[in-house]
């Protein structure tokens, strides 16, 4: 039963990140597309904001395959587990609900990405696992990928905070002046 329980979690979820990188890379089930999507990128201090949304992209549909398939297990997994670090940091100022546009599905995203890293695929797949050194290789690829994104985005964020308060402050001055 458990064998099965992995495989049919590995496929939903892996199907669905599959189709979310997809939205964001070719436009298709309803997506942006890459332009529209690398634009949203660059507004959040992700810059190039169209290598961004790629990379963010290939991520998702990349590791949602490999998930999906349990092919280079636990590779799929941990490309879901960074994007979805990132999205859960980029949803943080609306709050923890979906409704708000906040971080509740990129956070379960993530959780979900870390626990089949954590329990395997089981023995239904279609494909060998990573091995132990290139697994390794893969989680510090990953770290710093995840890690260089978010530090790019809160130093962009930080940024733009502190022009509001400038801006802020001006026009409170000028309306003391007045």
């Amino acid at each position: 039963m458990r064998h099965v329980g992995l495989f049919l979690a590995r496929v939903v979820f892996g199907c669905y990140l599959a189709v979310h990188g997809a939205q964001k890379l070719f436009g298709l089930f309803g997506g942006r597309g890459l332009e529209a999507t690398g634009a949203g990128f660059d507004k959040l201090g992700m810059k190039p904001g169209k290598l961004m949304a790629a990379v963010a992209g290939a991520s998702e549909l990349g590791g949602g395959l490999l998930t999906a398939t349990g092919i280079a297990d636990p590779l799929g997994p941990l490309m879901i587990a960074g994007t979805m670090a990132v999205a859960s940091t980029t949803h943080r100022k609306n709050g923890p609900l979906a409704s708000n546009g906040g971080f509740e599905l990129p956070l379960t995203n993530l959780a979900v990405a870390v626990a089949l890293m954590s329990a395997g695929t089981g023995i239904l797949r279609l494909g060998p696992h990573l091995s132990k050194s290139l697994t390794r290789k893969a989680v510090l690829g990953g770290v710093i990928l995840a890690g260089g994104s978010l530090a790019q985005m809160l130093i962009a964020s930080r940024k733009q905070e502190q022009i509001h308060l400038v801006a802020s402050d001006e026009s409170t001055d000028a309306e003391s002046a007045a």
